[in-house]
């Protein structure tokens, strides 16, 4: 009986024989150690990039420039968070503040050639990490996760922070 088959049991027996229950115990159990795993990772990606920075940083790479406040309802961070993070990601030189062409009162955020090139470094580290971590699953397997965890974060609720 391997270790996983006997937490699985014993959750089992700890909610009186739900499987349904049992499984989403040890799947919230589970996604709270892989969020402290990226968080931990995340700092050592680059000295200056938490998990929310990368996390922004990514959206601008991925989509137009933003307002804080649009990065904020993105990712369904606090509008403070997103400014401590913008400012930092600012004076690192990664991101700059741009009026927008369509509306002079409001500032856009881009990225920079230096934010590109942090994130480029960040992003290959991470599939290094991914890869390494993952290394000795068969393809079918990997396939099958990946799938799982678009279709969990496609769902309904708040939407994930990038990692």
């Amino acid at each position: 009986m391997t270790a996983a088959r006997t937490a699985e049991d014993r959750a089992l027996a700890d909610l009186g024989g739900c499987v349904a229950d049992a499984a989403v115990e040890t799947i919230q159990r589970e996604m709270t150690a892989f969020a402290r795993r990226a968080r931990t990772f995340a700092g050592r990606l680059h000295p200056e990039l938490s998990l929310v920075s990368y996390s922004l940083l990514r959206q601008l790479e991925e989509g137009a420039p933003s307002r804080a406040t649009d990065l904020a309802e993105r990712h369904a961070l606090d509008k403070s968070t997103v400014s401590r993070q913008i400012a930092t990601l600012e004076r690192a030189g990664l991101i700059e503040r741009r009026l927008d062409p369509r509306d002079h009162r409001v500032h856009v955020l881009h990225l920079t050639d230096a934010g590109r090139n942090v994130l480029a470094q960040a992003g290959e580290s991470r599939r290094t990490a991914v890869r390494e971590r993952l290394a000795d699953w068969p393809e079918e397997d990997l396939v099958r996760f990946a799938g799982y965890l678009e279709r969990y974060n496609a769902g309904p609720g708040p939407a994930p922070t990038d990692g």
